[in-house]
């Protein structure tokens, strides 16, 4: 892992790092960035920098956890092997313990039933809590983890729904899930779990206070309970669901071509592009774009495509992002995380996003993409497999 070359480019641009560089412990930057070179045979090579990683800093890894729960789901699918069960099956989704919650309807849906495919679809266009969590609930606690650390993810602790408030018990109980045909037969039941899944503990307190029922306790936040995904872990995550062939087979997720191809195009697709679901302008096409984009704004360069998994709460900004340009035939990973929560209280809707987090992520990005259109490679490299048709 070579450090010094990230840490002199950010020190190029003082004019759009400079304070950032100067107290990057209090920011928390962390950053991979990957160049591929590709060989005559059109094999990608990898050559990684790392900034700031730091296995013992945690940072809240927020709506990045929907990346590998997504491809789980089709792994899981593959594993059953269930004839007529598919990410295109409907699935209904039962309440049978305290604070659950059924789902048997969508209509962001062409056919109007929720599916694998559509809550997918959902977690990559615009990062929907509730499909991240039917997809938490179909795969349960101890198949998420356990699938993780089988391929080295071991900072993984996948441990609660998002955007909703329960207890661990609650979140250790994962609801009933049935799958139908399009006769409305019943093809596969998932019962009511209760994981018996154990993770390692940990004591992570963060800031100086936070909000609890409007009200301020002054002591630092309690992060042990909630989800954690170290960058190394996430930035593995997006390169073998983009680079399988790069992996030797007991180390790829168990998907198929079509689930690959499957997951690109959605990771890739911008809000206008879909119809099933639609979105309203308040969706731009870079509202999930943070990196060179900065989550704001239309896309106009139809040339560059962006296969990522973004995430922000609590103060935590982060993307992890495969970054191709058609055009110019150039291709690079890029994951990078960063805290902007000056006052250190949480839970306050008080956070840099828009003043720090989201103008460093696209700055980061616009000059790796630079560096990148400067780079020499004895290769040019093919990307057509990475070409999609988004027309709707």
């Amino acid at each position: 892992m070579k450090a010094p070359f990230l840490d002199s480019l950010l020190k190029q641009h003082p004019d759009l790092f400079g304070d950032l560089v100067q107290h990057k412990e209090h920011y928390h930057i962390q950053i991979i960035y990957t160049q591929i070179d590709r060989d005559s045979q059109n094999i990608p090579h990898f050559t990684q920098f790392e900034y700031g990683l730091d296995s013992n800093t945690y940072y809240y890894p927020a709506s990045t956890v929907k990346l590998p729960i997504a491809i789980l789901s089709l792994q899981k699918l593959n594993e059953l092997n269930i004839p007529g069960l598919d990410k295109y099956s409907t699935m209904i989704t039962e309440a049978a313990y305290s604070g659950q919650t059924p789902a048997y309807n969508d209509p962001t849906s062409f056919q109007g039933a929720p599916s694998i495919a559509q809550y997918i679809r959902k977690i990559f266009l615009v990062s929907d809590n509730d499909a991240f969590n039917r997809l938490y609930e179909f795969l349960g606690q101890e198949y998420i983890n356990n699938s993780l650390h089988r391929l080295g993810m071991d900072s993984a602790q996948i441990l609660h729904r998002l955007d909703v408030s329960l207890s661990e018990d609650q979140n250790r109980h994962t609801n009933p899930v049935s799958f139908y045909d399009s006769s409305t037969q019943l093809i596969y039941k998932k019962p009511l779990e209760n994981s018996h899944y154990i993770y390692q503990p940990r004591y992570t307190v963060l800031g100086k206070g936070y909000y609890k029922r409007g009200v301020l306790v002054n002591e630092p936040f309690d992060f042990s309970q909630k989800n954690r995904l170290g960058l190394r872990d996430l930035n593995s995550i997006l390169t073998r669901v983009l680079f399988p062939e790069s992996f030797p087979s007991d180390q790829r997720f168990g998907l198929k071509d079509s689930d690959y191809r499957f997951l690109w195009e959605c990771m890739s697709r911008y809000p206008s592009e879909s119809d099933y679901p639609s979105y309203d302008s308040s969706y731009t096409d870079a509202y999930v774009k943070f990196l060179l984009y900065g989550g704001k704004g239309a896309i106009e360069d139809r040339n560059i495509r962006i296969f990522n998994k973004v995430g922000d709460a609590y103060g935590f900004l982060t993307d992890a992002a495969y970054i191709v340009d058609f055009k110019n035939n150039i291709e690079f990973l890029l994951s990078a995380t960063i805290y902007c929560n000056s006052d250190e209280i949480f839970n306050d809707d008080h956070y840099d996003y828009d003043t720090i987090g989201l103008p460093f992520l696209k700055n980061l990005g616009k000059v790796l993409y630079e560096y990148e259109l400067r780079r020499q490679r004895q290769q040019v490299p093919d990307l057509s497999r990475f070409r999609f048709n988004y027309q709707r």
